[in-house]
């Protein structure tokens, strides 16, 4: 692929002025959301029902779902939901089906202790994140089939408002959360958690609503490929029956996507996109496990961390989100994701110096603004990096895969951030200086490929 032409910076806000842009934010609005339930909301939940650090990180282990969604991501694209895809459409009946899931999760939320009943508790945000990952696929799909494909500023454009749109979901979704549970405590409610989950309900319902006003293309030539794919491998099979068609089905929709990635880029160059994928983020996924436990512990308010964590951050994360796909337009994503990389590092460190010089709100404030300028830019890139590289017959197995390889170094590693802490006898100053060191491993994976990756604006 050519090098994209470098355009003006009033040209390149021009873009976001399409109306597909406002669609983009809904979708990522609507993914990120269920991130408040079982990642903010659940963590604070079970630290103020007296958990342990451990057991609190060993919870999170439910994010690991997201990083194997790409095995059913196949299932979404070609089986259709009863009614609902008739009424609604393909990808807005499957995001209908888990949005309907995780609002009946979070009734059951509603009505549970989650000292006398753990395994329920966490059994639920299992379902919650099993539900959350396949809506994923669907939103991820529908997210790109809003840009034709020979649009490339637009699609640089639509990573930029997926991400502020995610964030969006899951910063102003935590605002309600955390300001709702205060609010219900104030009151003397003692399950004042349980009835918080009600209210992040109706957010739910009205998420479902602006749904509605997003278009979904009604001609796809998708499932005719596949079919044709599926044909192709039963005549090399050379017979046809149950079998091989079951053979053909398999081949041809997990298999096909995987054997053209590689074909794409050569073996090695693939293993080392897939190293950067997985070790990109992992040191601001231990950071961000462990972050609003550490918020409580050195003494902030749930109102104090709304206000610092999730309103001021969404502030600053929509802003920089936009420059970054701004950036990524004009000076390409590897570049980004270069600069994203050093800013992680610095901001790890800050985190570091908040721990060892005590609870300070000048402080707090200027790390937390500092790491959702890092999210924002490096968050930007990656999307925009991964949308860059799926091949569109695939694209949403495809980028499912890349997507939860991401998320499989950033759920399945950062489980144990809970554990560390406690092996650090809760040092955390020194718990945040090794979430820096963690970040240069994936920057040299990115150094060995960047002259050889098959994009465009590198």
């Amino acid at each position: 692929m050519s090098e994209v032409k470098k355009t003006s910076w009033f040209e390149s806000l021009s873009v976001y002025k399409d109306i597909r842009m406002l669609r983009i934010l809904l979708l990522g609005s609507i993914s990120g959301f269920p991130w408040v339930l079982i990642a903010s909301s659940l963590s604070l939940w079970l630290k103020e029902e007296g958990l342990s650090r451990s057991t609190i990180g060993w919870a999170g282990l439910i994010f690991a779902v997201y990083a194997f969604n790409y095995l059913w991501a196949p299932i979404i694209d070609r089986i259709q939901v009863p009614l609902l895809t008739k009424k609604l459409g393909h990808r807005r009946g499957w995001i209908v089906l888990m949005q309907i899931i995780i609002l009946l999760s979070l009734l059951v939320w509603s009505v549970i202790n989650p000292t006398q009943n753990l395994a329920l508790l966490i059994s639920v945000g299992l379902v919650i994140a099993i539900a959350s990952a396949t809506q994923d696929i669907t939103v991820d799909a529908l997210r790109i089939e809003q840009i034709n494909e020979n649009e490339g500023k637009s699609m640089a454009a639509g990573a930029a408002m997926a991400v502020v749109g995610w964030w969006t979901g899951y910063k102003l979704g935590g605002v309600v959360a955390l300001f709702t549970a205060e609010f219900f405590e104030n009151l003397g409610i003692s399950d004042y958690w349980q009835a918080t989950f009600i209210v992040l309900g109706v957010l739910i319902i009205l998420m479902n609503i602006g749904l509605m006003f997003v278009h979904e293309p009604t001609e796809t030539d998708r499932q005719a490929k596949q079919k044709e794919t599926d044909k192709l491998i039963e005549e090399k099979l050379g017979s046809n029956n149950i079998i091989t068609t079951f053979v053909a089905y398999i081949t041809g929709t997990i298999g096909g996507p995987i054997i053209s990635f590689f074909k794409k880029n050569g073996f090695a160059i693939a293993a080392g996109i897939l190293g950067f994928v997985f070790l990109f983020k992992i040191g601001e996924a231990f950071l961000g496990r462990m972050s609003i436990v550490f918020y409580k512990e050195i003494g902030f308010s749930k109102g104090q961390i709304a206000i610092y964590s999730k309103g001021l951050g969404w502030i600053t994360t929509v802003v920089f989100t936009l420059l970054g796909g701004i950036m990524a337009m004009r000076t390409g994503t590897i570049k980004t994701m270069f600069f994203a990389g050093g800013l992680m590092a610095i901001t790890n460190l800050l985190f570091a110096v908040l721990a060892w010089t005590g609870k300070s709100e000048i402080l707090f404030a200027i790390a937390v603004i500092a790491d959702d300028i890092t999210a924002a830019f490096a968050t930007v890139a990656f999307v925009a990096f991964i949308s860059l590289l799926v091949d569109r017959t695939y694209t949403a197995t495809q980028y499912a895969l890349l997507a939860s390889i991401g998320t499989a170094g950033r759920t399945t590693l950062a489980s144990s951030s809970g554990a560390l802490v406690d092996w650090l006898n809760g040092d955390w100053g020194t718990f945040f200086v090794l979430t820096t060191i963690m970040v240069i491993p994936s920057l040299v994976c990115l150094w060995l490929i960047k002259n050889k990756i098959k994009i465009g604006a590198k």
